[in-house]
């Protein structure tokens, strides 16, 4: 089963923006990553107060989210065992399909296929991409080296 992923992305307004810039310094203020679940009370339309016990991770998490939208970043959240068709694989890559489909089938990536369809794992791509990335980084950094050896700086 493959999840609408990188579907219907939208920036935060400026409202969101202010709003998730208070929420993300009073929820810094008062969590405690030391306790496996914390208790925030929630205000409903009436005013009534609810309390909702919640592990500490989501609240971390939440954390993370507030932050990125306080910077003006759309969010979606991916589960980790979420499938991508090529497209949506490729898009997280910033390559072609073509491209994506040729690391598949080179066996850089692994997939599966689900009918004629290739599928890709969201944690087999994120390792791709950090493994992909560390490679990048050393590349440019021996060539920063060499440059500085030659006297090219």
């Amino acid at each position: 089963m493959t999840n609408s992923i990188l579907k219907s992305l939208s920036l935060p307004a400026p409202e969101e923006i202010e709003v998730a810039i208070r929420g993300q310094r009073a929820l810094a203020t008062y969590l405690s990553t030391r306790l496996e679940t914390q208790k925030i009370a929630i205000q409903d339309a009436d005013n009534n107060t609810h309390q909702i016990e919640l592990p500490t991770s989501a609240l971390t998490l939440l954390m993370t989210i507030l932050g990125e939208l306080a910077a003006g970043n759309a969010v979606q959240i991916v589960p980790v065992h979420a499938e991508l068709t090529t497209q949506e694989a490729a898009n997280i890559l910033n390559v072609s399909r073509p491209h994506l489909v040729k690391l598949l089938e080179d066996g850089a990536l692994p997939f599966h296929k689900t009918g004629r369809h290739r599928r890709v794992l969201f944690a087999d791509l994120m390792k791709f991409k950090d493994q992909r990335d560390t490679n990048s980084q050393k590349a440019m950094q021996e060539l920063s080296d060499l440059s500085q050896e030659i006297g090219l700086y």
